[in-house]
Formats: C-alpha cells, structure tokens, sequence
C-alpha cells in the first residue's frame, strides 16, 4: 500500500484512491473535482457562434466535489446526491462519459456516485469541474492513454471551462474560456463564498451585457502582475467582473452580499462568473474563518469558507492510496 497523487497539468487537479485488480486494470477511483473562481472577467464582444469572446483570470479553490467510479462489464449509471441534479444524460458527469464512448469507440460500463459539495448553479464551475474529473477518472480506468491536450480538446464540447478545470492553477482564458495561458499563481489567499438563494442564467447573463456603463474596465495585465508579486492588496484593487452589472441590476443582492463581506474584513470582494456567487479575499484560511464568523449572514444564503489552491500544492486534507487486490 502507498500513497499516490495524479498530476493534470501545472497543478495537483486529482487525488485519487485506485483499487487494481490483479490483471494490472484499474476497478475503482476515487476523484476530487475542483471549483474555480474569476479574479477579472472581461467580454469583449459577441462571436458568430452565439458564445462571447473574453480574456479572464481564472484560479482554481480548494472547494471540491467528490467522484467515485467503479468499472463494470456494460451499462453506465449515475447517483447523485448531496444535490437536486438529474442522473441522466443532461447532466455533464454523463455526458463526458457518453463523449468517451463516442468519440474513442469504448462500450465498457461504469457506475459513477457524485457527492456535490460545490453549490449548483453558483458561478463556481461545479458541472465543469465534475465533468473534467469525469474524463481524467475514465481516462485511467479505461486505460485509453489520452494527454491533457488531448482531453482538454474533447471537454471543450462539455463546456467552455471544462479545459480549465482540466489544467487547473491559475491561468488567463482567452476565446470562449478554452484557450488557456498558465501564469504564476499568487498567495495562498482564503476565501469566504456567498451563494445567494437563487440562481441565474449564463447565457442570459452573456446576452443581456451591452457596455461597461460603472464599473472600470477589467485589467487583466495587473491582475497577472498583482498575482507574480504576491500582492494581496493589489490583487483586491483589481478585482473586476464586467458581468456584475447585469446580475447586480436584477439582483440587488449582490451589492448588499460585497458590502456585508468589506463590513466583515474581506480585503476584497467580486462576483464569480455570471453569478450569483460573491466571494470575500482575505490573506489566509484563518483570517477568512473570522470573516465568515464576522458575516451578517442573511436567510437562504450559503457561506463556504475555503482557499485558493496553486500549481504543486496538496489541498488540505486530501489523501490517497493505491491497493492490489
């Protein structure tokens, strides 16, 4: 028995419990799937394919979900709970599996238990994240030898931040979120998420965005440089999102969630993605629990304190070991 981690990419993306049968085939994984947050988004404009064109700094946070998978003869099957999700084929774990199936020609079958802990629909790129680890999780169970390039190209067909949920760290996603530039992360920051009790439309959100009309443009330059310099301060100052406008205009919310994060300490506050979740910066896991004690919590919202997590390091808590049967 030994330990054992799974590098995707420039971070730590998956830490796995593999069981292998005696024949050398792998029966059984374990897999966390990791949420990301937006440290800046920008649209720069619609593209002829209905998507937008943005440049964002994207980070990926200790907050996870957790997939187990178990190798069968035929048949694919999904539980999910911790969630109100369907298990069918609209949800992203399935469809990465289908994806496999069809575009590499397998027909093995897999039971799959998704235990949510990312919160639904939040801006946190839980089904994104979940549909990555799907892939990386069949990718060794099936044995079918794909790179990182390789199953980032097929995620984009999940999902515009599939690819990064695959590479993981901190980077700048360019395009519709796919084309990917991995860049030195900053401090380990702690965080403070608030998920107000509704949830929002992506690309409702995307379509009803006509201009920055308050907000300073998004800078996505200083936040890389803010990030190199280990500069928390500076990082807070350039936190911009040019989608909070147009969730904040429809939801008050938003505004009042920033200012009760500031009033409680956050040395930063921003909306993540198209929302509705708004996150509070703070220098540390520590520092960030005291915020969240701090915070006037209002009813219906979740509060979830995590961290950010960088290229080499192990989230906290996080084990993994492989078995011979």
């Amino acid at each position: 028995m030994a330990g054992q981690n799974y590098y995707i990419g420039s971070n730590i993306r998956v830490t796995v419990t593999v069981f292998i049968l005696p024949a050398g085939e792998v029966s059984k994984i374990k897999i966390f799937a990791y949420a990301k947050i937006n440290l800046t988004l920008s649209v720069l404009g619609k593209r002829t394919d209905g998507y937008h064109d943005v440049e964002m700094v994207m980070q990926s946070i200790e907050l996870h979900d957790i997939i187990q998978i178990r190798s069968l003869v035929e048949g694919v099957s999904l539980t999910v709970a911790g969630a109100d999700l369907p298990a069918g084929e609209e949800n992203l774990v399935m469809r990465a599996v289908k994806l496999l199936g069809r575009e590499l020609g397998v027909k093995r079958g897999v039971h799959i238990h998704l235990a949510k802990r990312i919160p639904v629909a939040a801006g946190l790129g839980g089904g994104s994240a979940d549909a990555a680890a799907t892939l990386v999780a069949l990718n060794m169970i099936w044995r079918l030898g794909l790179t990182l390039p390789e199953m980032m190209e097929l995620g984009v067909a999940l999902g515009s931040d599939v690819p990064f949920c695959l590479l993981g760290g901190t980077a700048i996603a360019r395009g519709r979120g796919e084309s990917l530039t991995p860049v030195q992360s900053g401090p380990q920051m702690g965080l403070v998420l608030v998920k107000p009790p509704f949830s929002v439309s992506t690309a409702q959100t995307y379509n009803s965005f006509t201009g920055r009309q308050n907000n300073r443009s998004p800078d996505c330059n200083a936040m890389v440089v803010a990030l190199s310099q280990n500069n928390l301060a500076a990082v807070a100052f350039n936190l911009v999102n040019d989608l909070e406008e147009v969730t904040a205009a429809r939801h008050p919310e938003i505004s009042q969630i920033k200012n009760r994060l500031l009033a409680a300490g956050a040395s930063g506050v921003l909306m993540t993605g198209s929302g509705p979740t708004v996150f509070g910066l703070a220098p540390d896991l520590a520092s960030a629990r005291l915020v969240a004690a701090r915070y006037r919590r209002v009813r219906g919202e979740q509060l979830l304190v995590t961290q950010t997590i960088s290229p080499g390091l192990q989230p906290s808590g996080l084990r993994s070991e492989a078995k011979k049967g």
